[in-house]
């Protein structure tokens, strides 16, 4: 079920949840428990008595359900909490690979807030379960709360060296235990997703591949922008602390109600996290140690991931940053959706993402690298679906054979915070525009802007600075495709926007937006200072689609809400610069 309406949810990280599909509604609970036990329908496990569905219908069907308490691998007293979801009918003494996630989402009373009225595990994944068969594949599931959450203790982190050791302590937990062949992957959307990265980082010999949907690559780009902050850098500290306040449920038992309790005795915790996200140094150790896309030099784990070019929540930032840095196998699905999982569909049926098959792939991904059993089809590296709604297979993302050095040259605007599209020529001029336009000739051949484009700068005047490129049609229909801020701290600016993948067509032109931060999904305080821009070039990295090999799938259906959403009617101005062809690689 997709309850985020798009327009007003756009900065919330922990949408996640609510996009996946899977918020339950409470049940009855007839024999509802106080201390743990069995009883009837709510039996709740321990460590040495497992519970299957007939005994608790929050149990999986064909699973056995125990918990399990251990420490995190920091030498601190922080005590982890998982909840071990075994093949029900696992004879004794044989061994299974085995699922990680790790996550602030796997409280027994709820995700985002009190939904259940027993306890038993989080139905989060419940859609890998089924769309695998999971258990009768042969593999465990364990479900880690990461401090701060749930039945774990410690003070919540968000990615920092508190959840990389919880990671790396699940991760190693779950090689060790009896029933475990020692092959663990990781699985996870958004917040797990994030936490599957940080397993990557931690270089754990017993995890052999990470499945990651629409993941945070670096935390400070996810909720900054060069200084200046995103809504979701209030909105997620706010919201993860709620989380880790939520009440449990009584007939967990007594060591989960006491460990869930923790933020409640140590609000400091709280304190802490709300301060984190609001500290502007990009270069700060904070996020020096939240990005997995820095930290990921030298790292192998075998990955397969999807990323949304089109996302409003998890942003398309860091994530090329990442690959460049990671040296083990990588598979991924790139294109034009929002926060959705690979599985996921529309209200009326079409598959989100416009590929089917997600969990098929995702099967013979953890069965080639934690079973070693050779993929009985060969999925692409990468399918990539561009902005005309195209799916191409490519061995490698992004692919660019072409990397264009474009003079922009100079212009001015007032940080008045609403940027403008000029109607006069005093106005292009910037006397007293928010913005001014830079405009290319008529695009010769079709051209694909792929990977991340950056454009450099030099700044005069306090204040801040949005960069916004438009494909515009002959009429002066346009959509904007990318964008990105930066406060004016520096006198030359280097701005890498969003990753993309967007193709224009032949005739249409590409236009460049510099000037004031506009309405939209930023913190920021304009100046009303005059802002004067020389010798601003954008770095565009390049593909030519006649070098495609199709592959399959359909249209996102989202693609379409973001041309709306983005859509401007311009009036084109003089070609300043020319978009080179591309040519063909075959």
């Amino acid at each position: 079920m997709r309850k985020r309406p798009a327009a007003t949810t756009a900065a919330l990280l922990t949408v996640c949840v609510l996009t996946g599909g899977l918020i339950r509604t409470a049940v009855a609970a007839p024999d509802q428990a106080t201390g743990g036990g069995r009883t009837g329908k709510t039996a709740v496990a321990t460590a040495t008595e497992s519970v299957t569905h007939e005994e608790n219908e929050r149990v999986p069907e064909g699973a056995r359900w125990t918990q399990h308490y251990f420490p995190s691998s920091d030498g601190s007293k922080t005590e982890l909490h998982a909840d071990v979801l075994l093949p029900e009918n696992l004879p004794a003494g044989a061994k299974v690979p085995v699922i990680v996630s790790a996550s602030a989402y796997f409280g027994h009373s709820g995700q985002l807030e009190v939904e259940e009225e027993h306890s038993g595990p989080s139905e989060r994944f419940q859609d890998l379960v089924e769309g695998t068969d999971l258990f009768d594949k042969g593999y465990a599931f364990v479900m880690v709360d990461t401090r701060g959450f749930g039945g774990s203790t410690g003070c919540l982190d968000l990615g920092g060296p508190g959840d990389q050791a919880d990671v790396e302590a699940a991760i190693d937990w779950s090689a060790k235990q009896p029933w475990s062949t020692g092959a663990v992957g990781m699985y996870g959307k958004s917040f797990d997703a994030y936490t599957g990265l940080l397993g990557n980082n931690v270089k754990h010999d017993a995890l052999k591949a990470v499945v990651a949907q629409e993941p945070i690559w670096d935390l400070y780009q996810q909720l900054h922008s060069n200084g200046v902050p995103r809504p979701n850098s209030v909105q997620v500290p706010t919201t993860y602390n709620r989380i880790a306040g939520l009440a449990q449920l009584p007939d967990d038992d007594k060591r989960y109600r006491t460990n869930a309790a923790y933020e409640t005795k140590h609000p400091e915790c709280l304190a802490l996290n709300a301060f984190g996200p609001s500290i502007g140094d990009p270069d700060d150790p904070y996020w020096k140690d939240r990005s997995p896309a820095r930290n990921a030099k030298g790292t192998d784990t075998p990955l397969l991931f999807t990323q949304g070019t089109a996302e409003p929540n998890t942003l398309p930032v860091g994530m090329e940053e990442f690959l460049d840095h990671h040296r083990g196998p990588q598979r991924g699905w790139v294109g034009p959706w929002d926060h959705v999982r690979g599985n996921e569909r529309t209200p009326d049926g079409k598959l989100a993402m416009g590929r089917a098959n997600w969990f098929k792939e995702t099967l013979s991904f953890f069965d080639e690298h934690l079973k070693g059993i050779d993929p009985k089809t060969q999925y692409p590296n990468y399918a990539v679906q561009d902005s005309l709604g195209y799916w191409r297979a490519e061995k490698s993302w992004p692919t660019a054979n072409r990397s264009a050095n474009l003079r922009l040259g100079n212009g001015s605007y007032v940080d008045s915070g609403a940027g403008s599209q000029p109607t006069s020529p005093e106005e292009e001029a910037g006397r007293d525009a928010g913005s001014f336009f830079v405009w290319s000739e008529p695009l010769e051949t079709a051209t694909r802007v792929t990977g991340t484009p950056r454009v450099t700068m030099t700044a005069k005047g306090e204040g801040n600075v949005m960069v916004k490129l438009y494909d515009v049609d002959e009429d002066g229909n346009a959509v904007a495709f990318d964008e990105r801020v930066s406060r004016l701290d520096r006198d030359r600016l280097d701005i890498g926007l969003k990753s993309t993948d967007w193709t224009l067509r032949a005739g249409h032109r590409l236009a460049a937006e510099i000037g004031s931060v506009q309405t939209g999904d930023w913190l920021d305080t304009p100046s009303k200072q005059k802002i004067r821009i020389t010798d601003a070039r954008l770095h565009l990295p390049m593909d030519n689609p006649a070098d495609d090999i199709a592959t399959g799938g359909d249209r996102a259906p989202w693609l379409d809400t973001f041309k709306q959403i983005n859509a401007a009617k311009l009036k084109p101005g003089p070609a300043t610069f020319s978009v080179p062809p591309v040519r063909a690689r075959r």
